[in-house]
């Protein structure tokens, strides 16, 4: 079965001032599609920068991506920015929420950015946002909602387009407990229902638990987990 992501000798530097910093240093992986990959590692060891190129955010200064067979690196900026709006949903550790909007209109605006027209699947609208409790939530400005109700209009604006692939970047990494299972509940209800391949980068090893299987990250490589300092005696 082939890998519905992959990742091919990434190698990323990034230079501050006259000093370069590699960030990712020959990184490989694949995930199949359904699965639900949860990527761990302590600060500094590559993780968002991952995220940020198999998302088309950025471009590595080697190597491959390939996304449902797609090489990135092949493609032009507006061939990538399509792909990414119409197959990928982002979970950001800050929400991003437009302030001057309503959270129904933060979540509606991922169908316009995606070029359908602004339309949607009502039903299915109203499902994500009952399963996230945010019902009597919709007509409230980012503002006037808690961080975690927040981060769930995020999350609900990463799925609404019913993307093939979410990559979650530290989703609960601002929120309280009862918070951070409802985002990760509503995670893997996606990743099951609608075969999603979910990537979610996370510091907790609660969180990660809810991932198929985990990969461990350090000074830009994948490593055992027993090389993995923080998540020693986690297990």
């Amino acid at each position: 079965m082939p890998a519905f992501i992959e990742a091919v000798g990434l190698c990323k530097t990034y230079r501050v001032g006259k000093v370069e910093v590699p960030a990712l240093r020959g990184i490989s992986f694949s995930a199949q599609k359904g699965e639900f990959v949860s990527v761990v590692g302590p600060s500094g060891s590559g993780k968002s920068t991952l995220f940020y190129l198999l998302g088309g955010l950025t471009r590595a200064d080697s190597g491959h991506v390939l996304i449902d067979g797609v090489d990135f690196a092949k493609l032009s900026d507006g061939e990538r920015t399509k792909v990414r709006k119409r197959k990928i949903g982002f979970v950001f550790q800050k929400f991003n929420l437009l302030p001057t909007l309503s959270a129904r209109s933060n979540i509606e605006i991922a169908a316009d950015i995606a070029g359908t027209n602004g339309t949607h699947d009502e039903a299915y609208f109203a499902r994500i946002v009952g399963l996230l409790g945010l019902e009597k939530r919709m007509n409230h400005r980012p503002s006037e909602l808690s961080g975690g109700e927040q981060q769930r209009v995020a999350l609900a604006r990463a799925l609404i387009n019913k993307p093939a692939i979410v990559l979650a970047d530290e989703p609960t990494g601002n929120l309280d407990s009862n918070n951070s299972e409802i985002v990760l509940s509503m995670l893997r209800h996606s990743n099951r229902e609608l075969g999603q391949t979910v990537l979610m980068i996370t510091h907790n090893p609660e969180a990660a638990a809810y991932g198929d299987r985990v990969i461990h990250m350090r000074d830009g490589k994948i490593v055992a987990p027993e090389e993995d300092p923080q998540w020693i005696g986690h297990h």
